[in-house]
């Protein structure tokens, strides 16, 4: 396995794991408390990998872990469990579905960069997949939920690219970068929290478990892994990676919830899943050819 389908992998198990949030937040958490939810998945985390990573922003990534932690975890995570608590699993990860096209209309935007013809395709078939899968009839839709999980995508997407904008931080891995935004997007929720929703209700063993659950596998493992593959990846095919997460959440009903999964469900989750992996095959760095003399050399090396 070579050092690119080993990044690919690893940055795959982050929409993964955020597939079971869906799950975990109507199972496991405390009902109608979408703002608690977010800060106490943000900010725990953000300060263990801080801990663990050692190092605090320097310079410019003051303000800047300041814009994406505002963007990618406090508006993101607030719109999300909005999202979720108002609308079934499924309609909600249709509305996190369109994290391609967004990420698309950002990078031509923000970065300037074409974007293909090839790649606003593979985002509608990867809406209509995701659709396929999880819409039924019995599928309500909620006007606010609709419009907060359009928005988290939104959000999402623009954080990304503007971080594969800026690059790396000198001196500073993953792990920082990720505990950076989530410190920052887990300080901003917290008044919000408070002022919103009250004081925290008593929490159950239950509870605990989720949260402790979304703060450490989702949240500091999960974000770790991703800001490592915005590092490695191209913005396209990275955001592609985005669809597993709705794809997971609807498998995870199948499994432990007794929801249903027809054949044009499945046909769905195979549309989607191939939007997926041809967007990968698309944009992998093709090898620049080697002039005809260096090939001769080469081949008596």
């Amino acid at each position: 396995m070579n050092r690119s389908t080993t990044d690919l992998l690893l940055t795959a198990l982050a929409p993964v794991m955020w597939g079971t949030t869906y799950l975990v937040t109507t199972e496991f958490l405390p009902a109608d408390r979408p703002f608690l939810t977010a800060m106490i998945r943000a900010l725990p985390a953000g300060l263990l990998l801080i801990l663990l990573s050692r190092r605090l922003p320097t310079g410019a990534w003051w303000w800047r872990s300041a814009v994406i932690g505002t963007l990618n975890i406090a508006a993101f995570f607030a719109l999300l469990f909005i999202a979720t608590y108002r609308l079934p699993g499924g309609v909600a990860a249709v509305a996190a579905a369109v994290g391609p096209l967004a990420t698309a209309g950002a990078t031509l935007l923000i970065l300037h960069q074409k974007v293909r013809l090839r790649t606003w395709l593979l985002g509608l078939a990867g809406v209509g997949g995701v659709a396929m899968v999880v819409l039924t009839a019995q599928a309500k839709l909620d006007t606010v939920g609709a419009l907060a999980g359009v928005g988290g995508a939104v959000s999402m997407a623009v954080a990304v690219v503007l971080t594969k904008r800026w690059g790396m931080p000198k001196e500073a891995g993953p792990a920082a970068l990720a505990g950076w935004q989530l410190t920052a997007g887990g300080i901003l929720l917290v008044p919000l929290a408070f002022a919103v929703e009250g004081a925290i209700p008593t929490l159950t063993g239950t509870n605990l478990l989720g949260y402790f659950y979304l703060g450490l596998v989702n949240t500091a493992l999960g974000y770790w892994l991703w800001f490592r593959g915005i590092g490695r990846l191209s913005v396209v095919p990275l955001s592609f990676l985005g669809l597993l997460s709705p794809l997971t959440a609807a498998t995870l009903g199948w499994l432990f919830l007794g929801e249903t999964f027809t054949a044009w469900q499945t046909a769905g989750f195979a549309v989607a899943l191939a939007a997926t992996v041809t967007a990968q095959l698309q944009n992998r760095p093709r090898q620049p050819k080697l002039p005809a003399e260096p090939r001769k050399l080469l081949a008596h090396v």
